[in-house]
C-alpha cells in the first residue's frame, strides 16, 4: 500500500473512532490551528551568471541561485515552506543552516561544550540549540541578540513519564528562556492504541508551552507506518507545531520513507523535523526532499561544510 492510501485508511480509521465516542462529526472536522510554516532562504550567485553545474543538478553545494533554479524553489515550497529569501552572495550551506536545530543532548555535556555550541549557532546562524533543561538558561545568555533559538526537551528520551511532569518541565524550561519545546510522545501508549491518553499528554504540552513551537517527538524506529500515520494525525489534532522522528537515543534514526509519510499525515501546514544519524549533506538534503522542514543533528556545522560527522543525534 502506498502513502498516500494508507495514510486515508488510517485516517479513516481514527475519525471512526472518535465518532465512536460521541464526537459529533463537525468536532471531527474541526482542525488545529495551522502550524508555523517555515522560513528558507534561496541565494542567488554573486555575479548573475548561469552556473551550469547548477543546472545539470550536479551543484557542489557552493551556492543556488534562486532565480536561475525555480525547480530547487519549488521544492523548498513544496517541502513546507511559505517565505523564500532571495539575497545576494548567499550560499547554500547558510540556507541549510536557518533550518538546522544545532543539538547537544549527552548526559555529559559541560558548560563549556554548551557555549561552545551556543558560538556554533551564532556564527553559523542555524535555526536554534537544542540543549537539555538544565542548560537552556545558560544558553539563552549565550545567545541574546542573536536571533538563533533555544529548543529543550521534556519527556526525554522515553516520553514515558506522566503528563504533568511533562508540563511541569514545559512551564520550568519557558521561564529559563527557552523558545522551542521537543517533546517525547507516550510511545507505549500509543502501541495500546489509547490515543486519547497520547493526544491528551500532547495537548496539555502545547497548552503549557504558551505558544512556544512545540514538536513531538515519535521514536520512528520503534513505529510501525501505521501507527507513525496515528501519531502524526494526534499531534496535528492536538496543536503541535512540528512532528519529529527520533530522539536520537533510540535504535535508529530519521529515515526519508518515515519523513514522507509524516509530511504526507499532516500536510503542508505543519513542520516536519528530522533527526538522528544525519551527518552530512546529502543526508540532509535526502530528508527536505522527503519533506522535512527542520533538520535535528549535532554534526551541524559538518554538514554545512559538506563533511561527514560523526555522532548518534
Amino acid at each position: 500500500m502506498d502513502i498516500e492510501a494508507l495514510v486515508a485508511k488510517i485516517t479513516a480509521e481514527v475519525v471512526n473512532e472518535i465518532k465512536k465516542q460521541g464526537v459529533s462529526s463537525a468536532e471531527v472536522d474541526r482542525l488545529p490551528p495551522p502550524g508555523r510554516y517555515q522560513s528558507v532562504s534561496v541565494a542567488p550567485s554573486s555575479n548573475g551568471k548561469v552556473c551550469q553545474a547548477k543546472l545539470t543538478g550536479e551543484c557542489a553545494g557552493t551556492g543556488c541561485c534562486a532565480e536561475l533554479m525555480p525547480g530547487e524553489v519549488r521544492k523548498v515550497v513544496q517541502s513546507g515552506a511559505d517565505r523564500v529569501g532571495n539575497t545576494l552572495g548567499g550560499k547554500v550551506d547558510h540556507d541549510l543552516a536557518a533550518i538546522i536545530d544545532h543539538t547537544l543532548l549527552k548526559a555529559d555535556a559541560t558548560q563549556d561544550e554548551v557555549l561552545a555550541l551556543c558560538y556554533e549557532a551564532r556564527q553559523y546562524k542555524f535555526a536554534s540549540v537544542c540543549v537539555n533543561p538544565g542548560w537552556v538558561k545558560t544558553a539563552a545568555e549565550a545567545l541574546t541578540g542573536s536571533g538563533v533559538k533555544v529548543c529543550t526537551v521534556v519527556g526525554f528520551p522515553l516520553g514515558a513519564t506522566t503528563t504533568l511532569a511533562k508540563v511541569m518541565e514545559t512551564r520550568d524550561a519557558i521561564a529559563a528562556g527557552a523558545d522551542e519545546i521537543d517533546m517525547v510522545i507516550n510511545i507505549g501508549a500509543l502501541k495500546n492504541r489509547q490515543d486519547d491518553w497520547v493526544e491528551s499528554d500532547i495537548a496539555e504540552v502545547v497548552r503549557a508551552a504558551q505558544g512556544k513551537i512545540t514538536k513531538t517527538i515519535f521514536e520512528t524506529a520503534l513505529l510501525s507506518d501505521e501507527e507513525v500515520v496515528r501519531a502524526s494525525i494526534m499531534a496535528k489534532r492536538a496543536g503541535a507545531d512540528f512532528v519529529k522522528t527520533s530522539t536520537g537515543f533510540g535504535p535508529g534514526g530519521a529515515t526519508a520513507h518515515h519523513v514522507a509519510l509524516m509530511r504526507k499525515s499532516v500536510g503542508p501546514s505543519m513542520g516536519v523535523k528530522a533527526s538522528g544519524g544525519i551527518r552530512d549533506l546529502e543526508t540532509a538534503r535526502t530528508m527536505i526532499d522527503a519533506g522535512a522542514t527542520r533538520i535535528g543533528a549535532s554534526a551541524s556545522v559538518k554538514i554545512v561544510k559538506g563533511e561527514q560527522g560523526t555522532g548518534n543525534y
